[in-house]
């Protein structure tokens, strides 16, 4: 199982809070962080410049199409920055929760056997 942190921008707090709650609820997600952040890019031929709220979504690799397409049906922008990065190095019991988090036929990581 690879872990995944799939990560997207919004232009205000309320679209963040939005797609991430909805990545939860869905079981898309095991959680999201949100972060205020600052961004600069070139759109239309234009220099941009402005805040944006910084989504990153831990996941499954085999949830990432499904992740994929909510955050594109649920977002504002024309092109959303859609990515994903493997977590290679994670610690055992977060990943397990992470796994059933969007896989409820995943072990339960807080059940111990005997």
């Amino acid at each position: 199982m690879k872990l995944l942190a799939v990560t997207t921008t919004t232009a205000t707090q309320d679209e963040a809070l939005r797609i991430a709650r909805h990545l939860v609820e869905q079981g898309l997600a095991a959680c999201v962080q949100l972060e205020p952040i600052d961004s600069v890019y070139r759109w239309d031929g234009v220099l941009q410049q402005g805040p944006e709220v910084r989504l990153v979504a831990k996941t499954t690799e085999t949830r990432y199409p499904a992740v994929e397409a909510a955050i594109r049906a649920l977002h504002p922008y024309e092109l959303p920055d859609i990515h994903a990065v493997v977590l290679d190095r994670v610690f055992e019991p977060y990943a397990q929760w992470v796994a059933q988090a969007v896989d409820p036929q995943a072990p339960d990581p807080t059940q111990h056997p005997g």
